[in-house]
């Protein structure tokens, strides 16, 4: 019986979700028993982007994570899996138009251009890991000659796998013999997979074709948008997998459940805390000025979440001034980080002594963290879904206190190959929410910094009443 490959791109549709909500995305796409959750690029130098890689790869226990690198960056690949260290697996891909049209629309070359750019890239990432896939969008409509030349030199550079893509989603099922007959006589030892686009909805039909035909790779979403349906394709796995003589890795009891699950995360509206998001965090289109007072502020506070104490509240106001003595505007979002780092500074109950974070493809994610409080030493160890998760579970089982996790954001504060990370965390308390940053290198550190400085404000004001 043969496996084939099931890789996820519906992280790469761009959905308005909070950062905690990506993250629960990938672990339910994790779940599926995908062999690789697909993720959009690294823009440029982006450390925001880099992090937030980061923090998916180190969520993850099952399945590899799958980066497209910029053709047109030499430094690309490199920047790609030094994002990646943390994923169970890394998979870097080569993405590519094979058609005239759009080799000159979208990246101004001419297509012999086109293939140097891909087999130098392809060559660039084959020196980073073993994990290499070429993508060749548009597969369908392009010049066979052409496409079988592009495959043939990107194989000689050390892709693993070659992904046809049908974008236009025209091809019948009928026509795919033919089309990857062709591609198997050029390229025998290549892992040969297929997507299409569900324009004429035959996307499902394309794919158990193509897998009929000899394709070892499938790429479709759980979330239902205009590609092949991983439930539907995984329902006829399950009923005539035999026949076809193929398995997979996609969970068969729940696999139903848990694409229900993707499909209402996806779908819900954006969330009202923090994100890494600009168009899925706070509104982006309302703002505070110099002339608006304590009780505007306040109100705007609240909707974001916050119960400003009478101690607070000065403190909040003062800030708020300061950055609105110097421009015209301040977005609510800039108050969500004022009051995040000016509300309820308390003197910390626990303090973080050291901690270490286990993870790999073999093991579950697990933190060892020591803490100190009033002098006493207490550390332990708890296992997650990801260092984070880990991390977060180990804090709640040293301090016997678990609270909502309301929202947890990531991003870079400088630039350079030592970006540091900062990390805001929201625990709500009742009705109330408290938040907590944290600065380090380290994401993970980072995010420890920030869960605790939350749980102190908790702990203090349970203290004080």
């Amino acid at each position: 019986m043969k496996r084939i490959q099931i890789s996820d791109k519906t992280m790469k549709q761009g959905l308005s979700l909070s950062f905690s909500e990506r993250l629960e995305l990938a672990r339910l796409i994790d779940r599926l028993g995908v062999d690789y959750i697909e993720l959009e690029g690294i823009r440029g130098d982006s450390r925001t982007d880099a992090l937030a890689v980061k923090a998916i790869a180190s969520t993850v226990s099952g399945a590899g994570i799958a980066l497209p690198i910029d053709l047109c960056d030499p430094e690309s690949p490199k920047r790609a899996m030094a994002a990646l260290a943390e994923a169970p697996r890394a998979r870097l891909q080569v993405v590519a138009p094979t058609t005239a049209a759009q080799i000159e629309y979208l990246c101004r070359k001419k297509p012999d251009a086109m293939i140097d750019a891909v087999e130098a890239a392809v060559k660039a990432c084959r020196a980073l890991t073993p994990d290499v896939e070429l993508v060749c969008e548009d597969a369908t409509r392009a010049d066979p000659a052409y496409l079988c030349e592009m495959i043939s030199r990107g194989a000689r550079a050390g892709a693993a796998t070659v992904t046809v893509v049908d974008t236009a989603g025209v091809m019948l099922p009928d026509e795919l013999p033919e089309f990857l007959s062709k591609l198997r006589l050029r390229v025998p030892e290549l892992t040969v997979g297929f997507s299409s686009a569900n324009t004429l909805s035959l996307a499902d039909a394309s794919a158990v074709k193509a897998i009929a035909l000899g394709a070892e790779q499938i790429t479709g979403a759980a979330y239902p948008i205009d590609t092949v349906s991983l439930l539907g394709i995984g329902r006829v796995l399950s009923a005539r997998g035999d026949a076809l003589g193929v398995e997979s890795r996609l969970c068969r009891t729940s696999l139903a459940e848990l694409c229900e699950k993707i499909s209402s995360l996806g779908s819900k509206k954006p969330s009202d805390g923090l994100s890494l998001s600009p168009s899925a965090s706070v509104p982006s289109d309302e703002y505070l000025t110099a002339s608006d007072g304590e009780g505007a502020i306040s109100a705007a506070a609240k909707r974001l979440g916050y119960e400003l104490s009478a101690e607070d509240l000065p403190r909040v106001t003062a800030a708020f001034f300061e950055i609105a003595s110097k421009k015209e505007r301040v977005s609510l979002r800039e108050l969500d980080a004022i009051v995040a780092s000016n509300a309820m500074q308390v003197p910390p109950t626990y303090r973080l002594d050291n901690y270490l974070i286990t993870s790999g493809n073999a093991v579950s994610a697990t933190a060892h963290i020591k803490l100190t409080r009033g002098g006493e030493v207490i550390e332990g160890v708890h296992m997650g879904d990801g260092s984070i998760d880990a991390a977060f579970r180990t804090i709640e089982k040293l301090t016997g206190r678990h609270f909502e996790l309301d929202d947890f954001r990531l991003r870079a504060v400088t630039e350079g190959r030592e970006a540091m990370a900062e990390t805001l965390v929201k625990l709500r308390s009742g009705s109330r929410v408290y938040s907590g940053t944290g600065i380090s290198t380290d994401v993970v550190g980072a995010g420890i910094v920030a869960y605790l400085a939350a749980l102190n404000k908790i702990v203090y004001e349970e203290d004080e009443g």
